[in-house]
């Protein structure tokens, strides 16, 4: 059973998408043959993060044109998980460009080289111009728009890089201090390292289909145990097709006779537009179905009470057919 989205995952707006993807990319190549050019660290590291920030645009560029392709007989669940691989391979991407800027960092901590500040400060003042423009230009759509939200988040990180390079920069000018490039450099570095720690954890927490960060899946279990008619809710799933579009499945045991068609209609509103999943299957039964080879998989089982009986049947799954509770 499925239903409507109630989470904006598409970019409604892809014409601002590709313009900051053209700005960016533009940026990216001026910052980097400056950042060779002076031998800045911080440029250069700023440099690195910028062609992240072009590579989380054209991902969601990209992911809105895949992700849209209907789904067909080999993918039942359609394109979506185009996005979250591609974020993986941009997350390990940002990983290595991390690790690289940070050595880069420390090695050039003890020997230090004069830095021409004029075309360092230029550099990041135009790099400042581009990204306040996409800023302006995708800030309306990333209200209700995840993945738009995702690549805005990766311009604000370069805004704060150029910001970095000109407070270097400056610091060079007045009190050559020259430990002040390769210091910044790598603390930036580290920004880059959590930042694709982050985007790593979440897209493999997705291929793994756990349960969406912010669903509440013990909450979900007791709404629709509370619901009239429902006698027990087991076989929980709650997993995420891509960034925004989450899908639930359950099993549902019910009285007999009971109005079937009324529970199921209502679990499915309380799942829509109470709990905000985009895709809703809902078994509805009697009697509980002999589920020992699938109990491994089951959140909702209580594992003290799997004994096996005489019979062969645990008691997990005696307590199911004979009208108890998990």
């Amino acid at each position: 059973m499925a239903a409507h989205s109630h989470v904006g995952h598409m970019p409604t707006s892809g014409k601002a998408l590709v313009i900051s993807a053209w700005l960016t990319g533009i940026y990216f190549v001026i910052e980097l043959a400056v950042g060779l050019w002076t031998g800045s660290i911080a440029v250069l590291s700023d440099a690195f993060h910028t062609l992240s920030a072009v590579g989380g645009v054209l991902v969601a560029i990209i992911a809105q044109r895949i992700a849209g392709r209907p789904a067909d007989a080999q993918r039942s669940f359609g394109w979506y998980r185009a996005e979250i691989i591609g974020a993986l391979v941009n997350g390990g991407f940002l990983l290595g460009m991390a690790l690289l800027v940070m050595w880069m960092g420390v090695m050039r901590l003890g020997s230090p080289i004069h830095l021409p500040t004029g075309p360092m400060l230029w550099v990041a003042f135009g790099g400042l111009v581009t990204e306040v423009i996409s800023l302006g230009l995708m800030w309306k759509s990333s209200r209700d728009d995840l993945n738009a939200r995702g690549a805005l988040w990766h311009i604000i990180q370069t805004f704060v890089g150029s910001l970095l390079i000109i407070v270097t920069a400056l610091v060079i000018q007045f009190t050559g201090f020259l430990q002040i490039d390769p210091i910044l450099g790598a603390a930036f570095g580290v920004v880059l390292l959590w930042a694709s720690v982050g985007v790593i954890r979440e897209a493999v927490h997705i291929l793994m289909e756990g349960t969406p960060e912010e669903t509440d899946l013990d909450a979900v279990i007791d709404d629709l145990r509370g619901q009239d008619g429902v006698l027990d809710v087991h076989h929980v799933h709650a997993w995420a097709l891509t960034s925004g579009k989450h899908a639930f499945s359950a099993h549902l045991r019910h009285a007999d006779p009971a109005d079937a068609a009324g529970i199921l209609e209502s679990a499915y509103n309380r799942l829509t537009h109470d709990h905000g999943f985009h895709m809703v299957t809902l078994q509805l039964e009697t009697d509980c179905l002999d589920e020992r080879h699938a109990q491994d998989l089951d959140v909702t089982r209580d594992p003290s009470s799997d004994t096996l009986d005489k019979g062969g049947h645990t008691g997990q799954i005696d307590n199911h057919m004979k009208g108890g509770h998990h």
